[in-house]
């Protein structure tokens, strides 16, 4: 029986619009689009992460789990604040192995919403099909 307000795993997977999954040696992250009961789309971000269980061989995987939600009224904001995190670590890490995964990850704000435009207009403006 259901908790009064609580929602089943299925159900809320039935919620997803769109789904994107990053696999990362030993981490899932899945970025899921959602729609609130206002109609309105917001991000889901899930890491989803294997760990060790030493219960014999039979049993079965556990994976932790780690939740964001976002909302677009917070997108420029943390687009600004990850590019910004994401620059710092590349302009101070020491490891020159890192050379090359940095020159694929270094994305600012700005190549992902034009200047011009904030970003509620980019979303505005986003025309997706379902």
């Amino acid at each position: 029986m259901e908790t009064a307000g609580k929602r089943s795993h299925d159900e809320l997977d039935k919620d997803v619009e769109f789904s994107y999954s990053i696999k990362a040696g030993k981490r899932i992250y899945y970025m899921d689009v959602r729609r609130t009961r206002k109609d309105d789309l917001y991000l889901s971000i899930t890491e989803s992460k294997k760990i060790a269980q030493s219960e014999g061989d039979n049993s079965a995987p556990v994976f932790e789990k780690h939740k964001i939600f976002l909302y677009k009224e917070d997108f420029g904001k943390f687009i600004d604040g990850l590019s910004k995190a994401i620059s710092y670590i590349h302009e101070n890490r020491h490891d020159e192995a890192d050379s090359e995964t940095a020159a694929k990850t270094d994305v600012s704000a700005s190549e992902i919403v034009p200047p011009q435009e904030s970003v509620g207009d980019a979303l505005d403006n986003m025309k997706i099909d379902f």
